[in-house]
């Protein structure tokens, strides 16, 4: 499937955007971390929404007195636009290495929820003290029947990973954070909300240092 926009925002849909971390990996294989310089690549076919999330991420890092650089500037404007051999990405690593480069940051949408809310302003609360069948199916079976009492809409599963290029096998992934995007609106709040969630993450379990 071909790679879905990284960090929606043209689905408006009703419902507010919501960022919600889920889980995190840290490798305790790594004592320290200090980066010395960090490229930052978002995984999208969508130059617009790349440039808007890399730069964002990096600059939150650089704010952090880490050396970021947002991977427009440094890789070809299509290499993310379509699969890659492991020869071209092996070239790739050499490059950015050969370039001063010793960290990756990259985030990319790993799926999509389907989902679906029922809307509670189109019929009453009744609780469950009602002690008769036909009553509560009286209340509640215009839920099935009315197109108003769904709301559906996305949620986007999005991973971001860093790892260390200069690193042997066991030290090279350094940490791994899971965020769902709940029905993402626009790209600059979706993007500002997630940013803030991985560098929080990052600050508490600090691999990277607080302002």
């Amino acid at each position: 499937m071909k790679k879905v926009v990284l960090l929606i925002g043209m689905l408006l849909l009703s419902a507010c955007t919501s960022t919600r971390f889920v889980d995190s990996w840290k490798n305790k294989e790594i004592t320290s971390f200090e980066p010395k310089k960090m490229l930052v690549i978002g995984m999208t076919d969508n130059l617009i929404a790349r440039k808007i999330f890399e730069e964002k991420l990096k600059n939150a890092f650089i704010l952090r007195n880490i050396y970021a650089v947002e991977s427009l500037d440094i890789l070809d404007n299509g290499f993310t636009n379509a699969k890659k051999s492991e020869e071209e990405i092996d070239t790739m690593i050499k490059k950015i290495a050969n370039e001063g480069f010793d960290t990756v940051v990259i985030t990319s949408v790993k799926g999509i929820d389907e989902r679906v809310n029922y809307r509670t302003e189109y019929y009453p609360t009744i609780g469950y003290r009602w002690s008769r069948f036909g009553r509560y199916y009286y209340w509640y079976q215009d839920i099935y029947y009315t197109p108003q009492y769904y709301d559906s809409y996305k949620v986007y599963n999005v991973d971001t990973v860093i790892y260390n290029i200069n690193e042997d096998d066991t030290k090279s992934l350094v940490w791994v954070g899971a965020i769902n995007l709940v029905d993402p609106q626009t790209i600059n709040a979706t993007v500002n909300d997630y940013v803030t969630s991985i560098i929080k993450q990052l600050e508490k379990e600090k691999l990277i240092k607080m302002l």
